[in-house]
């Protein structure tokens, strides 16, 4: 209970901090027409700058590097408190009317459960956008709870599992028609020095080792007409991907992955509102994944799925997920921002192979503008789940 009266209190003081900033800011810099600011010009208002701030309906898309890095201490229901350091970089390779934004998100964590993260995750578009390259690669020391397989398990089922671990995933498109793109790629997931508090468990039943490797090769299929990769505000993107580990490349057993990622963004109006919507599938089509390379709560690439319940919470060897999010600004030159959303995530039962439960999700943020010209927003959320789960989410970029 005191967690969550800790987490309540963090936004209603981070609400409160940001408005303070936009209302100095605002008594600052008197204009008649109302730019778009980020953080950068609130800054330079505070402490009295020359800086011009640029009018919303001048801004253009960067054809430059567009570089961002914020230092964030949160608090999250998987880390507790942490310090993270988070930096993206948006560029262009070719022309604004025919090549895509590409961005870069790495950074580095630590987290008061002793975990250590770095983190570098990549979207580049060639010019003309024939190609595209996506990257993930990660590397954790990662003592974490984890519950057990399927939907039916409680919060008191958790267990320490301690482990090392390593991603490498890289991926080269190419272009086929317009937006569509057939791509193959490499990808190794490896988890070493695994250990855990507990025994009995249903990783011990689904066969605990203390180092497993996933190693093979990908094919995809992925269509994109997003207008921004971090923000988008229209648009849609798919993303199929089939996974092949084998032994032939060091993989401990063969075994076959689908991954399904649909999203969609609609443009409300002429306020910048957007209902975005996310589903997210992930089912092993043949052989045995390692327990720790299941589909699980917030183990999507970017480790946001399931809002409202800590990360690993849920675990099997199928998914089904979908979210929809309402996006719209605060403030009219667009520095601070809102969202409400919603979620549900089902997991097939390890015995049954069958969906028996619907795990909901819910919740609102706020958004605070970090950098307009990449549109970068720095998101907080308070979140809710089954059970009393629920917390604050803090992430910089927004969720899907």
């Amino acid at each position: 209970m005191t967690n969550k009266k800790t987490n309540i209190i963090c936004l209603l003081l981070f609400a409160f901090i940001t408005t303070n900033m936009y209302a100095q800011a605002s008594q600052e810099l008197q204009q008649d027409s109302i730019p778009q600011k980020d953080f950068i010009d609130v800054l330079h208002a505070l402490f009295k700058s020359k800086k011009t701030i640029i009018d919303s309906s001048t801004i253009k898309t960067p054809k430059k590097y567009v570089f961002s890095v914020f230092p964030i201490i949160g608090y999250t229901l998987q880390s507790s408190l942490a310090a993270d350091l988070s930096s993206n970089l948006v560029y262009r390779n070719g022309k604004n009317d025919t090549t895509s934004l590409s961005a870069i998100v790495a950074g580095v964590s630590y987290t008061a459960k002793k975990q250590l993260l770095f983190y570098l995750q990549s979207n580049i578009w060639s010019e003309n956008n024939e190609w595209n390259f996506t990257g993930d690669i990660r590397i954790y020391k990662y003592p974490q709870s984890t519950y057990g397989l399927g939907g039916y398990t409680k919060e008191t089922d958790d267990y320490l599992v301690n482990h090392n671990f390593l991603r490498l995933y890289e991926t080269a498109f190419k272009r086929i028609n317009k937006n569509m793109y057939l791509g193959v790629g490499y990808m190794l997931d490896k988890h070493w020095n695994i250990t855990k508090d507990r025994t009995n468990t249903d990783f011990d039943s689904y066969g605990y080792k203390k180092e497993s490797i996933s190693s093979g090769l990908s094919a995809s299929f992925l269509a994109d007409t997003r207008d921004n990769p971090i923000n988008a505000s229209k648009g849609f993107f798919s993303n199929f991907i089939v996974r092949y580990n084998t032994t032939l490349l060091g993989s401990n057993d063969n075994w076959t992955s689908l991954v399904v990622d649909l999203r969609k963004y609609v443009k409300l109006g002429k306020k910048h509102t957007v209902l975005g919507f996310w589903t997210y599938d992930w089912f092993t089509l043949s052989g045995k994944a390692p327990y720790l390379d299941l589909p699980s709560t917030a183990w999507d690439p970017f480790n946001n799925l399931g809002r409202g319940y800590t990360q690993s919470r849920f675990r099997s060897p199928n998914l089904l997920y979908a979210e929809s999010e309402l996006r719209f600004n605060i403030t009219k030159n667009q520095l601070i921002g809102a969202v409400v959303f919603a979620n549900a995530q089902s997991y097939s039962e390890w015995t049954t192979k069958k969906f028996e439960t619907i795990l909901p999700g819910f919740g609102t943020g706020i958004r605070l503008k970090f950098n307009k010209h990449s549109r970068t927003n720095l998101a907080v959320d308070y979140a809710f789940g089954l059970n009393g789960s629920g917390g604050l989410f803090v992430n910089f970029g927004e969720i899907f």
